[in-house]
This record gives structure tokens, sequence and C-alpha cells, in this order.
């Protein structure tokens, strides 16, 4: 058996990737909003890199057993793999490819701040070596947004780190979280993470929905009266604010679960389809539909 540890998270088009265990949990574990690994008894752990291979080995029978086709992307699990330092990624890619010699990418969620753990040199080895593909879940780059929710980073950290993997040719995503602005902020926030989109070159912005939880602190913020939350159309006006200010070729997407309505579009091409369908729901949909949508989102 694979060492799975916990539940493992990974964005919908890594559905066909194999899953490799190289971390658990996140290095961060600060963000007010987040619970996604509330189920660990440890904030981050690596994994051994004898667990790595006998994982390797395990996949490399099963693929040939039961799949019959070849792996051409592995997707590192955990929150932000991409921590790793360079000498430890590059151990891994060389196990990946002993197994799977016919894989092309490798991916992982990443933190802005993992960046910078990177030389330029170092970054651009690592794209040599199949790292492609990063997710990378900025939020917003709303800088006060940012703060309140103690992500560990700022819109000009985005700008810099992003900008650097740019320059190295490893592709990436954004996550952008609607909602994390807070009431009567969510459109401003919008269009100055556009702005900084604008700057570089995410192969896909993909959109998921502010869900708050008893166990977040974010929760508790709430309770004393520290912050206010958007309301669902609050929402789905912010969201179409993000698509009205984005000026650069790139995938525009809303496919998870936290998401009343799935969207899928590419930018320029298909903007005015996606501000019409994010006008429909805004006029049509009352906000009692899709509060009761947002409770019943029991986990993410």
């Amino acid at each position: 058996m694979m060492h799975y540890t916990g539940t493992i998270w990974r964005p919908p088009y890594e559905a066909s990737s194999l899953l490799l265990e190289v971390t658990a949990g996140c290095t961060h574990h600060r963000c007010k909003f987040c619970t996604l690994y509330a189920d660990l008894p440890f904030q981050f752990r690596m994994s051994p890199l004898e667990d790595i291979e006998a994982d390797l080995k395990e996949a490399q029978k099963m693929y040939h057993a039961f799949f019959g086709r070849k792996a051409s992307r592995t997707f590192l699990t955990g929150a932000n793999p991409f921590v790793l330092k360079y000498d430890r990624l590059m151990e891994i890619a060389g196990l990946v490819h002993r197994y799977f010699p016919g894989m092309e990418t490798i991916g992982s969620f990443a933190r802005v701040t993992d960046i910078t753990l990177k030389t330029d040199e170092e970054l651009a080895a690592l794209h040599g070596a199949g790292y492609d593909g990063l997710t990378i879940g900025i939020e917003t780059a709303d800088d006060e947004a940012l703060r309140f929710m103690d992500k560990g980073y700022l819109s000009a950290d985005i700008l810099e780190q992003c900008g650097r993997l740019d320059r190295a040719g490893i592709r990436y995503s954004f996550f952008y979280l609607t909602g994390i602005s807070g009431a009567g902020r969510g459109e401003d926030g919008a269009r100055v993470t556009a702005a900084v989109c604008n700057k570089l070159h995410p192969a896909l912005i993909g959109v998921n929905m502010l869900t708050i939880y008893p166990e977040a602190k974010l929760y508790g913020e709430i309770r004393q009266g520290n912050w206010r939350e958007e309301s669902e159309k609050e929402k789905y006006r912010e969201v179409r604010a993000l698509v009205e200010g984005l000026e650069i070729p790139t995938e525009f997407a809303a496919f998870g679960a936290s998401n009343a309505f799935q969207l899928h579009g590419v930018l320029p091409e298909d903007k005015k389809k996606l501000r019409a369908f994010l006008g429909d729901v805004i006029k049509n949909v009352s906000e009692d539909e899709l509060r009761r949508y947002r409770e019943r989102v029991h986990h993410l």
C-alpha cells in the first residue's frame, strides 16, 4: 500500500496525475480561513526517501497491471512540497524518472514563499528536471486581506517570485479565494488582484469561494466583530470584477465544490460569455438559495 497521510488534496485538473506523497501538512499553517489539514496530528512532515521510493515501486506495478498506460505526470501531495530544498526536490525527480522513464512533468502545490528558497539557477535546473505546472494559492493581491489572514506574503512578493518562475520557464496556476477581502471590499480586492495577474503569466486562474468553518481562526474573528463575511451575491460580483479586470491570455475556471456554479473559459476570448453567465447568476439566483448551498458544503 502507498503511504498517504490524512485527506489528500489536489486540484481538479490533477485528476489523472500520479499522486505521490512527499510531504504532509503545511509549513505555514497560520491562514485564518484554512482547515484543510486540521485532521493531522502534526503541522508538517517530510516523507522519508525510502517511503517515496517504495510508493513509486508500488505505483509502477499498479500502472502496469491495471491502467494499461504510462504515467505522464506526477503531482506531489501536501500543502506545499515545493518548500523542500533544491537537493531534495532533485532527488525526488531522480526517483520519479527512474521508475517512470516516460514521466514528462512533476507538479505540486506551492506557497509564494517557497520560491524564495531557490536561486534562479536552481529554479531553471528544477524545470530541466521536470518540475512544471505548480499550483499557487495566492488567494488575493489585496494586501490588507493578506495581512489580516496571516498569509505570510504580500502582493509585491507574488509579483517578484512568480516573475522568477516565468523567467525559469516553470508554468503555474493561481487559486483565487473569493470573499477573502470581506464584506464591502470584494470587488476592490478582485481589481487589485487582476492588476497583479496582468503582470504575470498564470496558465490558469481558478476561483474558489470562501467557506468558513467553526474550527477556523476566522470564525473566531467574526464572533469577536473583527471581520464581516461577504454575502453570496457579493462573491459573484467579485468574480465578475476579476474577469472584467483580467487582460492576459489565461484559462479561467471555477471547478471546486465551494462554487455553487461551475464555469470555465479562456480569456480573452470568453470574457463576454463569462460575464454574461455571472450576471445571470447575480440577477436570477436568490441570496437564500446561494446561502443554502454554502451551508451544505460540509468540507472542501
